[in-house]
């Protein structure tokens, strides 16, 4: 079956007076409904560890992927129970360099500055059952990077997260979902096992693992446009 391998960043109602990227967020109640959605429909909502058997071919069923990027405080505080409410594990792609820090790659863009989770804040989303992956050290624009740049910024954030949790990080997220073929080998190389782009569409069982379709979740997105990005082929179509 398709796997719908959802892509949040802030699970908050949007602030007042934001003019520009409103739809990054989700509000903490359209979120819980998304989420009964998906199990009213027989569908398990998985980390991107857990959906690993899913995504190889070794494991069927209906299992959809919740990634939220960045790290964002309000996924801990937010997200995080109603989560653990419906049974449901997600990933957190990390943003090393901006922990206990802020949104500081576009929060001139937006005019607001997000704050991210601290080391300890993310090891208590990791200790509740969640899973961290990493999204670079800086959030920049991988193809433009020079080579040790690029392995920097991919590696590098892997150790740094690991040294805060005393846990492997196994997951990759480009930044903007700007890859190419040299970027994704930097991924490979790094000793990730999958990455995630924004590429449109659902993950189907056979993909290459480090260029990962997602289903974008927006403000916008009321609980039919939901129903028909992630349980049908409407995103599928448009890949």
């Amino acid at each position: 079956m398709p796997i719908p391998i959802l892509m949040y960043h802030n699970v908050a109602r949007a602030p007042r007076g934001l003019k520009v990227y409103r739809s990054l967020y989700v509000a903490p109640g359209a979120f819980a409904r998304q989420l009964a959605l998906l199990r009213r429909a027989g569908y398990r909502g998985l980390s991107m560890a857990d959906a690993m058997p899913h995504l190889t071919g070794e494991q069927r069923g209906r299992v959809a992927v919740i990634t939220l990027d960045d790290g964002y405080v309000d996924n801990l505080q937010h997200a995080l129970p109603l989560l653990c409410e419906y049974g449901f594990t997600a990933t957190c792609y990390v943003v090393s360099d901006a922990l206990g820090s802020h949104n500081c790659w576009d929060a001139d863009r937006l005019g607001i500055a997000k704050p991210i989770m601290s080391a300890g804040q993310l090891r208590a989303w990791h200790a509740a059952g969640m899973e961290v992956g990493a999204h670079s050290r800086s959030h920049p624009r991988l193809t433009g990077c020079g080579n040790p740049a690029l392995r920097d910024e991919v590696r590098g954030s892997r150790h740094a997260l690991e040294d805060v949790l005393g846990a492997p990080v196994r997951q990759f997220c480009y930044p903007y979902g700007d890859v190419d073929a040299r970027v994704a080998d930097a991924a490979r190389d790094a000793g990730y096992i999958a990455a995630t782009t924004t590429r449109r569409g659902r993950a189907r069982p056979g993909m290459d693992l480090f260029q990962l379709p997602r289903v974008q979740v927006a403000r916008h997105h009321w609980l039919l446009p939901f129903a028909l990005r992630t349980l049908t082929a409407y995103e599928d179509r448009r890949a």
